[in-house]
């Protein structure tokens, strides 16, 4: 009897954990992005520059299973990735203008974006997002808010296309909670003499 518990447990084990299969969500989100532009909607707005990701924001990384995604598959999803895909998307670039990205935070004469990732998870079929967006220019941080979004849920995708959707869910909720945050973030500093309006 205790050969066969020790067999089950070592099967249980070997399940769970070996044969867990990393899915990362970001590495095509570019790609997502070009298949789905002008869904955001986003306002028309010049503000800056330059954009910048602090290290902990670049670095994140988020992992989660999901019984309708497959046990077996890890997804993951890194938000720096996510960011920077976004900010080099036809929408944004159309909405900001061309953003650069720069390798600090240090603004030289005009603004410079910065995002902070408070939070980011994906759970009960959907994204859910905090995202801190500063800007910052000579004379210092000259706005700074806190944004949060639920990306809408994926429930029928997840059930209906398992582990086949499961990436495309992600990456569906995870943008249109972006894309909520960026609507609400445009129209904010639009309405200070920190951007001008584009028609």
């Amino acid at each position: 009897m205790p050969i066969c518990r020790i067999a089950i447990v070592s099967a249980a084990l070997a399940l769970t954990t070996a044969c867990s299969v990393n899915r990362p969500v970001a590495d095509d989100y570019g790609t997502y992005l070009g298949n789905n532009v002008k869904t955001g909607n986003l306002p028309s707005a010049r503000i800056a520059d330059r954009y910048y990701l602090p290290p902990a924001t670049q670095a994140h990384r988020y992992e989660f299973k999901s019984v309708m995604g497959g046990y077996a598959n890890t997804w993951v999803v890194e938000f720096g990735k996510v960011l920077d895909a976004t900010m080099r998307s036809s929408d944004v670039v159309a909405a900001l203008g061309s953003v650069s990205k720069a390798g600090n935070d240090k603004s030289g004469s005009g603004n410079t974006l910065v995002f902070e990732l408070q939070r980011y998870t994906f759970e009960d079929h959907g994204a859910h997002l905090e995202l801190a967006i500063s800007i910052r220019n000579a004379k210092g941080e000259v706005f700074r808010k806190v944004y949060d979004a639920d990306g809408r849920t994926q429930g029928g995708k997840m059930f209906w296309g398992g582990a086949f959707a499961m990436k495309n869910a992600v990456q569906q909720s995870t943008k249109l909670a972006m894309d909520d945050i960026l609507v609400r973030f445009i129209r904010d500093a639009a309405s200070t003499s920190l951007a001008s309006t584009r028609k």
